[in-house]
Formats: C-alpha cells, sequence, structure tokens
C-alpha cells in the first residue's frame, strides 16, 4: 500500500496528440487493474482510435468533447465514462480549458487501431 500525490507522477507525451499527456498512478506490480491520469491542454485533443480493451474514466476537471461511438458528449468535472471494448473514441478539449481525467483499464494486452 502506498499513498502518493498524483502531481507527484511523471507525465509523458501521448503519440499522434495533441498537446496530451498521461501518467501512470498504479503500482507496477499490480496485477489487475492500471489508473492512468490524462490531461489534454486546452485545445488539445486525441484522435479516434480503437482499444481491444474497455476504459472507465472519470472526469477530475475540465471539459470536452469526448465521442464514443456514434454518441457524442460535452464531459466536465464529475462525469463518469464507460467506454466498452472495440468501440472508437476520441477527444478534444475545446471548451477554453485543460480537460483531466483518471483512466482506468485491466491489466490485459491491449491494442491500439489508430482510424
Amino acid at each position: 500500500m502506498y499513498l502518493n500525490n498524483s502531481k507527484n507522477f511523471e507525465s509523458t507525451c501521448i503519440p499522434k496528440t495533441v498537446n496530451a499527456s498521461i501518467a501512470v498512478l498504479t503500482p507496477k506490480e499490480d496485477k489487475d487493474f492500471i489508473v492512468r491520469k490524462v490531461t489534454l491542454a486546452k485545445d488539445g485533443s486525441m484522435p479516434n482510435h480503437i482499444n481491444e480493451i474497455q476504459h472507465q474514466q472519470y472526469v477530475l476537471r475540465g471539459e470536452a468533447k469526448v465521442v464514443v461511438g456514434t454518441e457524442e458528449y460535452h464531459a466536465k468535472e464529475g462525469d463518469f465514462i464507460y467506454i466498452p471494448a472495440g468501440v472508437a473514441h476520441k477527444y478534444e478539449a475545446c471548451y477554453g480549458s485543460d480537460y483531466e481525467f483518471l483512466c482506468m483499464i485491466t491489466t490485459k494486452e491491449d491494442k491500439i487501431t489508430m482510424l
């Protein structure tokens, strides 16, 4: 067990995105799931893509346009987003602020397909 502030974790740029970064918060020895903090700077974006594993996300701050499949959402602080495995999704921090969320996934191997 440990306690650490999410601001203390190293954040890295996410390839093929615009002004997006990710920090893995879960200890490496965890075998069940992974919690990541994703940040899109104001006007940042993540292109449409598909993952082979599901995502569960909780919005910490900011607002963004999030498209899951054919549905478009205006996600904001406090919202929970469920993205089933195999469903296309993308993000745009287009509402004048940074957008930050926790993204929980399993430790199963994932394949990402960019669309």
